[in-house]
């Protein structure tokens, strides 16, 4: 007698379906999830970027004004139009002295004729300047050049390491002109890049405890600072790095972006900033290993669920005999494999401290958007301002609470429309409208709104704070993508007249 073919029973073959189902979308979630992971992890560390390259321009802006404060004191005025007389010399020297002790990481300020002989400084000891030259001949001309052509603003020099005290600074000079507009000396500064380096090192990076800045200057391919204190003042030798260097040479706009390169052994992430006022680019560079360690991880949860859900089926299939077990089994597994994904999903698409949306969300749902003349979507930016400023100040606990409260704010201003948390101190609004005139005057009333709400005092744990805030608006009626977030970065940066409303809205 011949053996009977052994049949699968119908739970075998769902069973089988299933597994297979599972492996598929398995295989779809680990490739999404490890994509948008990584692209979550590059856009915060374009974000810290960005705000420390912000920290080192508003270093460099604040001690352009301490020399320009200094440059316009009346003793400072007086000696240049009577450099001869002793009492305005006396005058000038004593308010050096005082000025000088109020201004932080202070190598040196000065004033001096044109011909850069120096009238009073902050060493008026025995190893003075007071009295000498600093420049001659060709040195001389071209500083007069520099001078002149920067007019009344402040030349800047840049980070050198100073020929007086052997350490980096900031340099930078000042002209200053009589009442016919003719030059008649110029005043000087030299503040310790020291301060800057210890700012930044104090802020910590999440999850990136290998992470380290590096600044060049592309004008002469060096680096200004590095984790290596030996490599200030050598050229780069990294040739990705090199090839940054010649591509924003002569390039006016900031630019943000990421590059991969190899070190030895070990492969890094850079993302990295231009500042065009000064030709220097900052670069936050760290192992792709720990860059990327959520996305291994998540890679390592998504297998390890699939040869747990794989196991649980291998047992199902032993006691398929018991078909009313096994449905009963079986019923309870896709439950948890249920909530498992929805737990999975809303992790990727929450912001953990605020709970609002997050950029992957935003994503997702300008991909649903389908705008028109008569349903147009307006994106309102509201941008919390000095983040990193007031978590030095007040601590990232304060920060964190002025986050979680511009959060609450929006969510109840704009109870119908989605918010989410685009960057560090960034919240967008996603409002689809009908395209009446009258619908779009609500939007603008909302935003205004919610503006006025947020600038108020706040009573935070660490006492009363006015926490200040950017924002702007664009309409658009087609083509919707993610470059919506960059257009209003844009905006806010790049503020034009605005007439009535307290922020910049455009039609775009």
């Amino acid at each position: 007698m011949k053996d009977k073919k052994k049949v699968l029973s119908p739970v075998n073959i769902i069973l089988i379906v299933q597994l297979a189902i599972l492996l598929i979308l398995s295989v779809i979630i680990t490739v999404s999830v490890s994509s948008k992971t990584k692209k979550s992890s590059l856009d915060q560390m374009t974000t810290i970027t960005e705000a420390r390259a912000e920290m080192i321009r508003n270093y460099v802006e604040q001690s352009e004004s301490v020399l320009t404060y200094y440059s316009k004191a009346e003793q400072i005025t007086n000696l240049l139009r009577k450099p001869n007389d002793p009492d305005a010399i006396a005058a000038a020297q004593a308010y050096t002295t005082d000025y000088s002790q109020s201004v932080d990481n202070l190598e040196g300020i000065y004033v001096s004729k044109w011909d850069t002989t120096v009238l009073a400084h902050t060493n008026s000891g025995e190893n003075s300047p007071i009295g000498r030259a600093t420049r001659s001949g060709d040195g001389l001309e071209a500083l007069h050049q520099s001078l002149l052509a920067a007019d009344t603003s402040v030349y800047n020099t840049g980070i050198i390491m100073s020929p007086a005290s052997g350490e980096q600074i900031v340099s930078m000079y000042k002209a200053v002109f009589d009442e016919n507009n003719e030059p008649i000396g110029l005043v000087g500064l030299g503040i310790y890049t020291e301060g800057l380096l210890d700012k930044l090192d104090a802020l910590t990076i999440n999850n990136a405890k290998n992470a380290f800045y590096s600044m060049i200057n592309i004008k002469d391919n060096k680096y200004i600072f590095s984790k290596d204190s030996a490599d200030i003042g050598t050229e780069i030798e990294i040739e990705e790095i090199k090839k940054l260097a010649e591509k924003y040479k002569n390039v006016d706009d900031e630019v943000s972006d990421n590059i991969e390169y190899k070190s030895g052994s070990k492969k890094y992430v850079s993302t990295y900033t231009y500042i065009p006022e000064y030709d220097w680019i900052l670069t936050l560079d760290d192992t792709k290993s720990e860059i990327f360690s959520l996305t291994n991880t998540m890679r390592i949860y998504l297998g390890v669920f699939f040869v747990a859900i794989l196991i649980l089926f291998v047992v199902f299939g032993y006691i398929s005999r018991a078909q009313t077990k096994v449905n009963d089994k079986l019923s309870a597994t896709m439950v948890k494999n249920e909530q498992a994904k929805e737990n999975l999903y809303t992790a990727m698409f929450k912001d953990v401290l605020t709970d609002v949306n997050n950029r992957i969300s935003l994503s997702v749902d300008i991909d649903k958007c389908e705008p028109s003349d008569t349903t147009p979507y307006y994106f309102a930016m509201i941008n919390l301002k000095e983040l990193s400023t007031i978590n030095l100040m007040y601590g990232n606990d304060i920060g964190d609470w002025a986050l979680v409260k511009t959060a609450d704010v929006l969510g109840k201003i704009f109870k119908d429309d989605k918010v989410y948390r685009t960057g560090s101190g960034e919240f967008l609004v996603m409002i689809k409208s009908n395209g009446t005139p009258e619908a779009q005057q609500r939007i603008i009333s909302d935003v205004s709104t919610a503006l006025n709400k947020l600038q108020v005092q706040n009573n935070t744990p660490a006492g009363r704070i006015v926490f200040a805030y950017d924002a702007a608006m664009v309409k658009k009626t087609k083509d919707i993508n993610t470059s919506v977030v960059t257009v209003l970065k844009n905006i806010i940066r790049n503020p034009e007249p605005t007439g009535a409303l307290p922020f910049v809205f455009k039609e775009i």
